[in-house]
């Protein structure tokens, strides 16, 4: 059991890794070839970014969410980007979502693109008010040219910046993380033990919410197709979370990775009130 667990998780891990390496290396790249024209575009209003951070975030799996952990990684789009997208991405259960559901899911994608954009204005509202320290962009020194030499980018950005600093500290998360995920979900039967009181079931789809996998959360996906679980539970669970999304701000930056945390969960748990009360 253990050495599947082990190759699984390593696979699994491994491939997530090439896509964030693959979307690290188009936004280093992108933010030196291009810095001011993305900057001007992407980040001129911050309107601008919780609307397009929302948008991606609802389009189904969790490489959306990376580009945008990357942007913000970069200093290129705020915390309140960032919150919105998380709040707007259901990872990789969107696929199993369109699958048994399809109606249902598009009313979702929906509905969290909306409080995706809301939750994006509320978190860098209470952000300011705070005044709370976030990420602070990555340091490496971007060089002003016009032409930039493939082989200098391909040297100290991809190898030295990229490979050697990100990728080991992001390898070293992922992996251990979801294998402590995947070793305790073979000894719990999550459905088994779920409350039958609605109120306690939406504080748990928060709760479950906070792992950073893709798996956990299937079961409230399930539960619903039954008819176990109202849609405010099955909502409550998508917003809170992000699928892989959030993983690579994790081996970056473990205190953003709890803010934006906090502030999601706590919204879900907010929007969750709000049906339970008015019968949904």
């Amino acid at each position: 059991m253990i050495p599947e667990i082990l190759s699984g998780t390593l696979i699994e891990t491994l491939k997530i890794l090439l896509i964030v390496l693959a979307l690290m290396v188009l936004i280093e790249y992108l933010e030196l070839r291009f810095k001011d024209k993305i900057r001007e575009k992407i980040t001129k209003k911050p309107s601008n970014q919780y609307i397009i951070s929302s948008f991606l975030g609802a389009v189904p799996g969790c490489v959306d969410a990376f580009f945008i952990v990357s942007l913000y990684v970069h200093g290129m789009v705020g915390f309140g980007a960032l919150a919105a997208v998380m709040i707007a991405t259901a990872g990789d259960e969107a696929f199993v979502m369109l699958a048994m559901m399809p109606g249902t899911a598009l009313s979702i994608f929906a509905i969290c693109l909306v409080l995706g954009i809301i939750a994006g204005f509320l978190a860098d509202g209470i952000a300011r008010k705070v005044k709370l320290k976030t990420c602070q962009p990555c340091e490496i020194e971007i060089h002003e040219v016009e032409r930039l030499d493939l082989k200098h980018f391909f040297r100290e950005h991809v190898y030295d910046h990229i490979v050697k600093i990100h990728m080991p500290r992001l390898f070293l998360w992922l992996f251990f993380t979801m294998l402590a995920i995947n070793i305790l979900m073979t000894k719990f039967d999550l459905g088994g033990i779920l409350p039958q009181n609605k109120l306690l079931l939406i504080l748990l789809a928060a709760l479950v919410g906070i792992i950073p996998e893709s798996g956990p959360h299937l079961i409230f996906l399930l539960l619903f197709v039954e008819g176990l679980i109202p849609f405010s539970v099955l909502l409550v669970n998508s917003i809170v979370q992000d699928g892989h999304g959030l993983l690579p701000l994790l081996s970056y930056s473990v205190r953003d990775t709890f803010y934006v945390k906090i502030f999601n969960v706590a919204f879900g748990l907010v929007i969750g009130l709000i049906l339970f009360f008015i019968g949904v």
